[in-house]
């Protein structure tokens, strides 16, 4: 199952980025957070780290 970033919540702090031992999170031109699902191994550090909750696997 994919993670799902809401934009509405999202608020660009960077903190899922820093967490991502996958380096599979990046912020789009808007600074909204994106996951490269590729990259990703569903592993929910950005899951745990989100002060906003925008961030669901």
């Amino acid at each position: 199952m994919p993670i799902v970033i809401d934009r509405d919540e999202c608020s660009g702090c960077g903190l899922c980025m820093d967490e991502c031992p996958a380096e599979a999170i990046s912020l789009d031109d808007e600074g909204i957070a994106v996951v490269d699902e590729d990259e990703c191994t569903e592993c929910g550090a950005c899951v745990d780290v989100c002060p906003n909750v925008a961030i669901t696997l």
